[in-house]
C-alpha cells in the first residue's frame, strides 16, 4: 500500500509539474503575442505618423511652390534684360530642386543627365548663347540618389550662370565620358576668359567646389582651347545594376 501511495503521489506531482510548465509556457506565449501586438500597434502608428507628416510636407512644398514659384516665373516674364530673367529661372529651378530631393524621387545618371541638358539648352537659348552637348557611346547609367543628383545639377546650372553673367559667350561645349569608373564633364565656353581665375573668386565658386568634395570627386578651371574658360569635372560613378 505504501509503494501504490508514493506512486500516485509521484503521478499526481508529475502531472502538477506538467501543468504549472504548460502555464507558464502559455504564459509566456501570451506576453509574447501582446508584445508582438504592442509593437504592431507601435509601427501602425509610427507609419500613420510619417504618412501625416509626409502629407503636411507635400502641402508646404505645393503651397511654396504655387505662391513662390509663380512669384518667379512673373520674374522671368518681366525681366528688363535677358540675365536678370535667367537669375530668376535659375532661382525658380533651385526651388524645383529642393521639391524633387525632399521627394527622394529616384533616378539614374543617364536620367540626370537629360534634365541638366534640357535645362541648360533652355537658359542659353534665351540669352542667345549655342550649345554643344555631346556624351560618349555606352556611358554607364548607374542609379544616382536624389542627393548626389542634385550636387550635379547645381554644379553644372552654376557654371551656365558664371557664362551667362561674366563670360560674354556665344558659345559653349559640353562634353560628358567616363573613365575607370568615373565621370568626365568638361564644360567649355568661347567667351572672356574670366573664370580661369575662379579658385579665388565668390562664393558661387566656392560651393562648386564643397558641392564636387560631397560627390567625392574634383573641379577645376582652365583657359578654354577656343579661348575662354574650360571647366572640369570628375565624380566617381558606382556600378550600373
Amino acid at each position: 500500500m505504501n509503494a501504490a501511495l508514493v506512486a500516485v503521489t509521484l503521478v499526481a506531482l508529475l502531472l502538477a509539474l506538467a501543468g504549472v510548465v504548460h502555464a507558464v509556457r502559455l504564459r509566456a506565449q501570451l506576453d509574447a503575442e501582446r508584445r508582438s501586438a504592442a509593437a504592431r500597434g507601435a509601427e501602425r502608428e509610427a507609419l500613420a505618423r510619417e504618412q501625416a507628416a509626409a502629407g503636411e510636407r507635400e502641402r508646404i512644398y505645393h503651397d511654396l511652390h504655387d505662391d513662390l514659384g509663380a512669384r518667379l516665373l512673373g520674374l522671368v516674364h518681366e525681366a528688363a534684360t535677358p540675365q536678370q530673367a535667367d537669375r530668376a529661372r535659375a532661382l525658380l529651378q533651385d526651388l524645383r530642386d529642393v521639391v524633387t530631393r525632399s521627394r527622394g524621387t529616384p533616378g539614374t545618371l543617364g536620367d540626370v543627365l537629360a534634365d541638366i541638358r534640357a535645362e541648360t539648352a533652355q537658359r542659353l537659348a534665351a540669352v542667345g548663347i549655342g550649345l554643344d552637348w555631346r556624351e560618349v557611346d555606352e556611358l554607364p547609367d548607374p542609379p544616382l540618389d536624389s542627393g548626389r543628383a542634385l550636387h550635379l545639377y547645381r554644379i553644372v546650372r552654376e557654371a551656365i550662370s558664371n557664362v551667362i553673367r561674366h563670360a560674354q559667350a556665344r558659345h559653349v561645349r559640353v562634353r560628358v565620358g567616363a573613365r575607370a569608373a568615373q565621370l568626365r564633364l568638361e564644360l567649355t565656353d568661347d567667351g572672356s576668359g574670366a573664370g580661369v581665375d575662379a579658385p579665388r573668386a565668390g562664393s558661387g565658386l566656392r560651393g562648386m567646389r564643397e558641392r564636387a568634395a560631397e560627390l567625392e570627386g574634383d573641379i577645376d578651371w582652365k583657359p578654354g582651347t577656343a579661348g575662354g574658360t574650360k571647366v572640369l569635372l570628375t565624380m566617381p560613378l558606382a556600378e550600373a545594376e
